[in-house]
């Protein structure tokens, strides 16, 4: 699951509020062991998921660097030859 999440910080054009919430999502279903919770911890489940993204705004919005931002496409392009290289080497996805 943590394998979805992506570095947000210093991207050309900044993070969205969807990519930090989904981070967040995949950060909590890891931590709690599951994709979906059940009806009795939900509300903890969703609160957790919301004060997580919150929190990693912040992060994001302070985070102070002199490096130039990074190319979304780029780091795309990266990601996919990485994937490539695993497919090609019979490493599991």
């Amino acid at each position: 699951m943590c394998r979805n999440i992506k570095p947000l910080h210093n991207l050309a054009p900044p993070a969205t509020s969807d990519e930090v919430h989904d981070a967040a999502l995949q950060y909590v279903r890891k931590i709690a062991g599951t994709r979906t919770p059940s009806q009795a911890n939900r509300e903890a489940f969703d609160n957790a998921v919301a004060e997580i993204a919150h929190i990693t705004r912040h992060l994001l919005d302070g985070w102070v660097t002199n490096a130039p931002p990074r190319d979304r496409e780029a780091e795309a392009a990266k990601a996919r030859a990485r994937y490539e290289a695993r497919v090609a080497a019979g490493a599991p996805r």
